[in-house]
């Protein structure tokens, strides 16, 4: 995978001409766009016209320096990777710099090959990030998004179905998961699926995307009903086809759905070649109405 695949443009800010000019030589012979600016102010404007895949924010600037910049433009956009500049041993500004949420720091003089591979991990994740939260969105059956300390979203049916089961029971995306959803976190590292009792009931949870992976998806249910998730394994097709199937059935591209079930475009290309063969239909377009007849959409 290239740079350029993970991240098509950078904002470079720094009131330093010399340190634009090199990281601009540097990321551009990477393959990447790259738009230099020499303070927050200016960033922000460029901001108001176009969203960069990443940020290389410089902390000390005259003005407004590189922490009230960040603030700023977190609070424009939620998952937009920012990589701080700082001095060589200046702890006090990497803390403050993920304090007010930046993703990562390099120091200076900066290094461009560090730079870069920073950058294709956080661009890397951040799509990841956006992938997940559509596709939790738009999904019908009761879902939740856990990074493995912090509930990062859940859709509307899964708020219903919370409200239901304990009234009183916090659930906010961006903070910490409520304690009785605690159990929901070990399905990141080791489980597969785990009961959870509530004063309403039980509640039934299923991870279904890959063990270890950056973002956990989690299926919910109530425990003494038949689950929804029972109707992703239909009788033809293995868990791991019925969980593509799903995603097909939502449109997203062979792309998605590999970040989505953390596997390669090429494994999920392999997967709906058995499931176009089990299901007897030719196209995605085919395959995703019988997704829905089988009461997977």
């Amino acid at each position: 995978m290239s740079m350029h695949d993970d991240c098509c443009d950078v904002l470079v800010v720094d009131d330093s001409a010399d340190t634009n000019a090199l990281l601009t030589q540097e990321l551009q012979s990477a393959g990447l766009k790259v738009h230099a600016v020499r303070s927050g102010p200016e960033a922000l404007r460029h901001l108001d016209l176009h969203a960069p895949g990443a940020i290389l924010l410089d902390v000390q600037m005259p003005g407004m320096d590189g922490f009230e910049t960040c603030c700023q433009i977190r609070s424009r956009f939620d998952d937009m990777p920012v990589v701080f500049m700082t001095g060589l041993g200046e702890t006090e500004h990497i803390v403050r710099g993920f304090e007010v949420g930046g993703n990562d720091y390099v120091t200076k003089p900066v290094a461009p090959l560090e730079v870069i591979a920073r950058l294709q991990a956080h661009t890397r994740t951040a799509r990841l990030v956006r992938a997940t939260r559509e596709a939790v969105n738009a999904a019908d059956i009761a879902m939740l998004a856990t990074d493995g300390a912090r509930l990062l979203w859940s859709n509307d049916a899964a708020r219903q179905l919370l409200r239901e089961l304990q009234a009183e029971l916090s659930v906010v995306e961006g903070e910490a998961i409520a304690a009785p959803l605690l159990a929901v976190l070990a399905l990141k590292r080791n489980q597969d699926e785990c009961v959870i009792v509530l004063a309403g009931g039980k509640l039934r949870a299923r991870r279904v995307t890959e063990q270890d992976q950056t973002i956990s998806i989690v299926a919910l249910s109530r425990s003494d009903v038949a689950s929804e998730v029972s109707g992703w394994n239909p009788p033809q097709l293995t868990a791991r086809e019925g969980e593509v199937l799903l995603w097909v059935s939502r449109g997203k591209t062979n792309r998605d759905i590999a970040d989505i079930l953390g596997m390669s475009p090429r494994t999920v290309n392999k997967h709906l070649e058995h499931i176009f063969e089990k299901l007897g239909v030719e196209t995605r377009t085919a395959a995703a109405a019988a997704a829905r007849n089988l009461q997977l959409a």
